[in-house]
């Protein structure tokens, strides 16, 4: 089962804005503190100033720092300025996953502050203790003690701070699932920070958002909002904010089933993080990272990583992380059948968020418990469960939640021989999955990525003109009149130049568009393929079965050809299926066709010895079409001792598919037919392969002949199948 894994917010202080050079903000304070030696509130002022610019790229620099401002304060008796300084450790400290020394930072930073009436100090402390507090999944305090930071700015006036507050009380509604209110406070903080061209405090809403939105299933609108957070990532150059960007839009790709991608955007993080020593987002990424290879199935990797997030997330006493953890531990368990480990993963999981009520993971508790006890045995635990769940996912909008509970519905009802109610849930979690995974949502997401990286081709180009603009107006300025001619020379080669990218530049845009107009081909191709004349012919004999009272054969139908449906349409969304998927899926088509006695037929599948089935993945639905027109067009006058014979070769390297009928031959079908009739899935197919053969770079092919040239009876074509194999 599909499942979706947890997307890790990242918070941010009640600080001033960082701007847009960083680096050059840095240096000038290094430059600044080397040349003033007096040793005064100054001096002071600047070493906690370095300790705040260096926090989120280099927590050690700014501990430092901070350690410095302390010592100088208790030397001139600073009250201020200390509390200011052990403020500054306590969000470094926080950052790095060290949360009870961080409390003791804040705590020591309020006594200071209570000391002189600092409020706007207090303000800071409050807002980064409910930070701390929803880190540790308390979001009680948390929110108490963003309220309090709010009371206390809106007493001193200070406005600017307010879009902080709504900010982050707004990530705590959308970890309760309460994603109106969330949304609502978000889009005020967005108003705040648009209003103050506030580039950090956007980028923070924007990411918020977007993880919101991808929890609800709304990936197109999720997209948007990355492609957004990317462009002021590109401005502000800030780690901390390139980390997000890139763990976030990992998680999209994650969610879309294109694993390469993610795993890329991941790893790119996770070598960031690694060099920072904040351990509370490598302990993230880590975990989404394992989430990633326990939908590809390697749970030895995913074992690996997600037991490390776990001995990171307890060290630090993160019990949101460590929720997540437990279930991802009991998704690799369930698949290695050792339900009891299961099962305590999954309870443990459902303590930790029956208390904090972070409906994301709590929901995904009740469905890990559901399917251990629906594997189990236990139908009315299964139930139970499935049914929190369910109620849970309805109330707060989980659309990924409430499909894959649908599903594990359907599978309990199946047990139980409640055929009815689970057709029904089946209906559901199909209708709830098309909705997710729908055609129209893959194409809004490939048409943002297009879009963004027009843009992105754009500005680079506008760039290089202004660059080229500002040569020629210096070289003007240097030139004397008896050089003009030159001048003009230059000119002309960088318009050509210009010109030059610029044909360059539309060749790839069309290019690339080319490739965004090939996936919705694709789609369409694949989904073309289970006839309407198919599926409607399958209905008919199921309905003469249910007619005539044959229940056992109608109930082995009906499971063959949902069995069949669900392969095809899970099928079609792949590029690449294990090769031994594709056979079963030809098996079930082959066997249902043959139940109906009037146009019964023999059938045998060989499978050279060097072949191994799971190692070898090829395109979706390529035998079968060839399959459907041997039966419905080769036995047109043959009423016994019909045989379809399927065989596959690997000889020099190519996989070679026959598909041999003893009917009348193909000569004899185009005789019979309309000269402008034309069999719709073998043409598609064709054309599949044209196209497949350029993007596997292996040659692929189908020819179709009449066995008669061989002193036989029938046809037989012969399929050459664009592959990819897996190392053994």
């Amino acid at each position: 089962m599909k499942r979706k894994f947890v997307v890790i917010l990242t918070f941010f202080l009640l600080l001033p804005c960082i701007g847009l050079s960083q680096n050059t903000v840095i240096d000038s304070l290094k430059n600044e503190l080397k040349s003033y030696q007096k040793r005064d509130t100054i001096r002071l002022q600047i070493l906690n100033d370095l300790a705040f610019y260096n926090y989120s790229n280099n927590p050690n620099e700014a501990l430092d720092y901070a350690d410095k401002a302390t010592r100088l304060a208790d030397e001139i008796n600073s009250i201020k300025g200390k509390g200011q300084s052990h403020y500054m450790k306590g969000i470094t400290y926080m950052d790095l996953g060290n949360y009870e020394v961080a409390i003791d930072n804040f705590n020591a930073a309020i006594e200071l502050f209570i000391s002189i009436d600092y409020l706007k100090g207090l303000a800071g402390c409050n807002n980064a203790l409910g930070v701390l507090f929803h880190y540790q999944g308390d979001l009680q305090k948390a929110i108490a003690n963003f309220k309090k930071a709010m009371a206390i700015d809106k007493e001193l006036g200070l406005e600017e701070n307010i879009p902080h507050y709504l900010h982050n009380i707004a990530s705590i509604y959308s970890d309760l699932g309460n994603y109106e209110e969330a949304f609502i406070n978000y889009e005020k903080a967005l108003s705040i920070y648009n209003e103050k061209n506030n580039q950090y405090g956007k980028l923070h809403c924007w990411n918020a958002m977007a993880s919101a939105y991808v929890e609800q299933g709304n990936y197109p609108q999720a997209m948007l909002y990355y492609n957004k957070s990317l462009e002021t990532v590109e401005i502000t150059k800030d780690s901390s904010s390139i980390f997000m960007a890139l763990h976030n839009i990992g998680n999209l790709y994650k969610q879309q089933q294109n694993y390469d991608k993610a795993l890329g955007f991941y790893k790119k993080a996770l070598v960031m993080e690694e060099a920072k020593q904040s351990l509370r987002n490598v302990m993230a990424i880590k975990s989404s990272m394992g989430g990633l290879y326990i939908q590809k199935q390697d749970y030895i990797n995913a074992t690996k990583l997600i037991k490390e997030s776990l001995a990171l997330s307890r060290e630090v006493g993160d019990k949101d992380q460590t929720a997540v953890c437990l279930i991802n531990l009991g998704h690799i368990y369930l698949a290695n059948e050792d339900y009891p480990k299961a099962l305590n993963s999954y309870k443990a999981a459902n303590d930790i968020t029956t208390v904090n009520q972070k409906m994301h993971e709590l929901i995904h508790s009740y469905l890990g418990l559901a399917n251990v006890y629906l594997l189990t045995n236990k139908k009315e635990l299964a139930l139970s469960n499935v049914n929190k769940a369910i109620k849970l996912a309805n109330k707060h909008q989980h659309l990924v939640h409430k499909k894959n509970a649908y599903q594990i519905l359907s599978e309990i009802y199946k047990k139980d021989g409640n055929f009815k109610k689970a057709l029904e849930s089946y209906e559901m979690y199909k209708a709830l999955n098309d909705s997710v995974f729908n055609e129209e949502n893959i194409e809004k997401i490939t048409q943002l990525e297009y879009e963004y990286k027009y843009k992105q081709q754009i500005d680079s180009l506008s760039i290089n003109e202004l660059k080229l603009t500002k040569t020629i107006k210096a070289t003007s300025q240097d030139l004397e009149k008896s050089k003009r001619n030159l001048f003009l020379g230059i000119i002309a080669f960088l318009v050509s130049i210009i010109v030059l990218g610029g044909i360059i530049f539309s060749l790839k845009l069309r290019h690339q568009k080319a490739k965004t107009q090939n996936i919705a081909i694709e789609q369409k191709l694949l989904r073309s393929q289970m006839t309407p004349h198919f599926i409607f012919n399958s209905l008919s004999v199921l309905q003469g079965m249910i007619l005539n009272k044959e229940e056992k054969k109608s109930i082995f139908y009906l499971s063959k050809f949902s069995k069949l449906l669900r392969i095809t349409l899970e099928n079609s969304r792949d590029k690449l299926v294990p090769l031994n998927q594709e056979l079963e899926a030809v098996n079930n088509y082959l066997e249902l066709q043959n139940l109906e006695v009037s146009q019964s037929y023999d059938y045998t599948i060989l499978i050279d010895k060097n072949i191994d089935e799971t190692l070898f993945k090829i395109p979706p639905m390529l035998i079968q079409p060839f399959i459907e027109n041997a039966i419905e067009h080769a036995f047109e006058d043959r009423k016994d001792n019909r045989k379809i014979d399927i065989q596959l070769k690997y000889i020099s390297e190519e996989l070679i598919c026959t598909i041999k009928d003893n009917g009348i031959g193909i000569d004899a079908q185009n005789g019979h037919k309309r000269k402008d009739k034309k069999s719709l899935a073998t043409t598609i197919t064709s054309e599949r392969l044209k196209m497949l053969s350029k993007d596997f770079n292996i040659e692929g092919s189908v020819h179709i002949e009449d066995r008669k040239q061989y002193n036989e009876q029938g046809t037989i074509v012969t399929l050459v199948i664009p592959y990819k194999k897996d190392v053994a």
